[in-house]
């Protein structure tokens, strides 16, 4: 990804000159759609006549990723007319107003794009992440106007789209042929309509995301799993699906990554994944499902653990209570991420589990996770931080906290586990530079570590250590407990 916040405006127009005209993916973290025109748009040379003015200096790019403060009639008409290989263009925005019209896109806009009838990917995104600003300008006619010229797209994404109803999406289903990703976000009138009759088209999607769609009900997703091949499917905050649009899903058995967060769904709901689904899931995520209890576990795993599973997220769960945990550790499922914030029944109990956790026998003790977010989970102490020392966790590279633990805690805890990322702030956990490295803490387990002599050390000679130490013990009854 390229930053053009570190240049000022007339510099970085002397180094986008300099781009090669070989470039075929461009990424840009942030720049003004005023900018994009302007760079995008080709220079009159000295001895040209302004009808006749030079070539566009990217002819060769095919993939455009951009994130602009507005996204404009003029940006989207000068690219689509310029980048004559363009495949892929995902252009997103997050305005902190409604925009005026000549700042925003409108039917006439998406009129322009796919001029030149390369473009297989396109996502159109207007996030609502400082203001709730939509695209008020475009409605059914602008879809129809651009479906005309996208029948070979195979991957749509659009968000903030607040005018567009049934009709439109529904021309998108019925004359992109070839379509396998389609992506909604803010669908604020997409309805179970849409899909009603998609057994009638050729389509067969691989990836459906639909988020803050809650005019949506468990009817659509009885229409949906028609696509036998469906291998990620993103129902995030779509409120008003229930148990029942789990007993359909579960005859998808291609289904790798299942995301639930916000949707009305039960213990009873999640038993239905436990024999079909379940057995192919790689990521399941229900962070703020409400209704879920301790009991979801027994309910999804019910002695058929998924060796599959990887991620796992079950976070702002009111409910789930270190019972839920120890059951989770028990299965011996080889989790990679588990995410369980805004949890604030999880305690010190949790982490001593997921520490003595073994993996296929006796292997490294909690070896498999390499993210854990505890953030403001409610029962996390000091305690919980003997067990993130060496050699529980060997391969963790993430770790999400509650801000209020001691500071000499934390540096000497990044002291210990140099590649450890600490998150105090309640940001949320990703990858980085370091998840290759699963062999870093595979020796020297016999020494006592810096961080261990500080917590263990003779400074703290309170009654409160000495029932730290019962703690510890029964800790140790636990672990026994799991490797059974």
């Amino acid at each position: 990804m390229f930053d053009v916040s570190v240049f000022m405006r007339h510099n970085f127009a002397r180094v986008w000159a300099l781009a090669s005209s070989k470039l075929t993916s461009l990424d840009i973290g942030y720049i003004s759609s005023v900018m994009v025109t302007e760079l995008l748009s080709p220079a009159v040379g000295p001895h040209q006549p302004s009808n006749n003015p030079r070539s566009s200096i990217l002819p060769n790019l095919q993939k455009l990723c951009l994130r602009v403060d507005y996204i404009t009639d003029t940006m989207v008409s000068t690219i689509s007319k310029y980048l004559i290989s363009l495949t892929h263009l995902d252009l997103r925005d997050s305005p902190i107003m409604e925009p005026r019209m000549a700042f925003d896109l409108t039917n006439n806009g998406l009129q322009q794009i796919n001029a030149h009838g390369k473009l297989k990917h396109l996502c159109l995104i207007r996030s609502q992440e400082i203001a709730p600003t939509y695209f008020k300008r475009v409605n059914d006619l602008g879809i129809l106007l651009m479906a005309d010229k996208c029948s070979a797209m195979e991957s749509i994404g659009l968000g903030g789209f607040c005018q567009v109803t049934d009709t439109g999406y529904k021309t998108l289903l019925h004359s992109c042929s070839k379509l396998y990703k389609l992506r909604v976000f803010h669908g604020t009138h997409l309805t179970d309509l849409v899909f009603h009759d998609i057994t009638a088209t050729s389509l067969s999607l691989t990836h459906v995301s639909l988020r803050w769609c809650n005019l949506l009900t468990n009817l659509f997703v009885a229409r949906l799993v028609s696509n036998r091949d469906l291998c990620t499917l993103d129902l995030r905050n779509c409120r008003n699906l229930r148990d029942e649009a789990l007993q359909a899903i579960n005859a998808l058995p291609k289904l790798k990554s299942l995301l639930l967060d916000g949707c009305d769904i039960t213990d009873l709901g999640l038993s239905y994944l436990s024999k079909g689904v379940m057995n192919s899931l790689v990521s399941l995520s229900v962070r703020g499902c409400k209704r879920l209890t301790d009991r979801c576990f027994s309910s999804l795993f019910n002695g058929n653990s998924n060796r599959e599973l990887r991620e796992l997220d079950l976070s702002n769960l009111p409910n789930l209570s270190d019972a839920g945990v120890l059951y989770l550790a028990k299965t011996h499922i080889p989790i990679s991420e588990l995410r369980m914030r805004q949890c604030p029944l999880i305690g010190d109990t949790s982490v001593m589990a997921l520490a003595s956790m073994q993996i296929n026998g006796n292997v490294w003790r909690g070896s498999s996770l390499r993210l854990l977010d505890l953030y403001n989970c409610g029962g996390i102490t000091q305690l919980a931080f003997r067990w993130l020392k060496k050699p529980y966790f060997p391969r963790m590279r993430w770790l999400g906290i509650t801000g209020f633990v001691n500071r000499d805690t934390m540096d000497t805890l990044a002291r210990s586990r140099p590649y450890l990322h600490v998150a105090t702030r309640g940001e949320e956990l990703g990858t980085d530079q370091w998840d290759d490295l699963d062999n870093i803490y595979t020796q020297d387990y016999e020494d006592v570590d810096e961080f261990e002599e500080w917590l263990l050390g003779g400074e703290n000679t309170s009654d409160d250590d000495d029932d730290d130490e019962d703690e510890m013990e029964d800790a140790v009854d636990m672990e026994d407990d799991l490797s059974e």
